[in-house]
């Protein structure tokens, strides 16, 4: 004989069924049914809430903050902290742009072709025995002996012509001065460490490497030279060859890296056109010339 329904409670469907008509349901305004109802409505809650439950736990799994190896959820969902950003020199470190490693990539090759290239560095270098004919040149290309040279030429100079040339010679000498002394000061650039502190009457600047105030002297005095005396062709290549061997020199003597020659060449070559731009004559400085024509 097949056994009576029962509801959810576990009791027969016909039982549950008169008991809540009895006159103690609340259809007819009783208490003893309403315990089974809320009994029910309790149930049903219950299963709701353990079905949100697991609807969180399975976010949360499929969550990207959620990382293998973290702790298991219980209970309630924990909110979980987001990491603390990294500070800016952090992130840079960690993910450098291509122009930093290209910058980085430069500086390492220019620091090993400037060691390489020490060959006159000291005397017990490769090259030492060329030491002193180096030094010489390195002379050559001071500033001091051109200002003395320069000055010297402008007061035996009995030509207005010849005063001229001269006189914007030696303010682009004091121009090339200037600038170098500004961007040494600037860029603080350290020599290199071969580097032996015997130069030729050296200022407070002078132990600074960047850029090279020997190849800017060179290359400013070399194009002033090319394009105001009238030279022979064996002179004019003379004259190119001394600019060239003068920055080279700075190299092997292990006074600057090769990045430094390179710059103060293109620094003296636009020193130039600031001179020829700005070119001193007796109609736009008149003043300079008569005083220098009264001494």
């Amino acid at each position: 004989m097949p056994s009576p329904r029962r509801n959810i409670e576990g009791r027969p469907l016909g039982a549950s069924t008169s008991s809540s008509s009895s006159p103690g349901s609340p259809a007819h305004g009783g208490g003893g049914g309403g315990s089974g109802r809320l009994e029910f409505q309790s149930l049903l809650s219950s299963r709701a809430s353990a079905a949100d439950h697991t609807c969180a736990r399975l976010r949360m799994s499929e969550s990207p903050v959620h990382r293998r190896g973290s702790f298991p959820l219980t209970g309630s969902v924990p909110s979980q902290a987001s990491p603390p950003p990294l500070p800016e020199e952090d992130r840079m470190d960690l993910n450098p742009s291509f122009l930093g490693i290209a910058l980085r990539s430069l500086l390492a090759i220019d620091l090993w072709l400037s060691k390489k290239l020490g060959v006159c560095a000291g005397e017990s270098s490769s090259w030492g025995s060329v030491r002193p004919l180096m030094k010489l040149l390195e002379i050559s290309g001071h500033g001091i002996p051109w200002l003395l040279g320069t000055l010297y030429c402008l007061s035996r100079s009995d030509s207005w012509a010849g005063r001229e040339v001269l006189m914007n010679l030696l303010f682009a000498l004091f121009l090339d001065l200037l600038l170098v002394a500004l961007l040494k000061g600037l860029v603080r650039r350290r020599r290199p460490a071969h580097n032996q502190m015997d130069m030729f009457v050296t200022l407070s600047v002078d132990k600074y490497s960047f850029p090279s105030g020997h190849a800017t002297r060179a290359a400013l005095v070399s194009r002033f030279i090319l394009n105001h005396l009238v030279l022979a062709i064996p002179l004019r290549v003379l004259v190119i060859l001394w600019a060239f061997i003068l920055g080279l020199s700075r190299v092997m003597l292990g006074r600057h890296n090769v990045t430094d020659v390179a710059f103060g060449f293109f620094l003296g070559y636009m020193q130039y056109s600031i001179v020829d731009y700005c070119w001193l004559s007796p109609h736009n400085a008149p003043v300079l010339f008569v005083l220098w024509n009264q001494q």
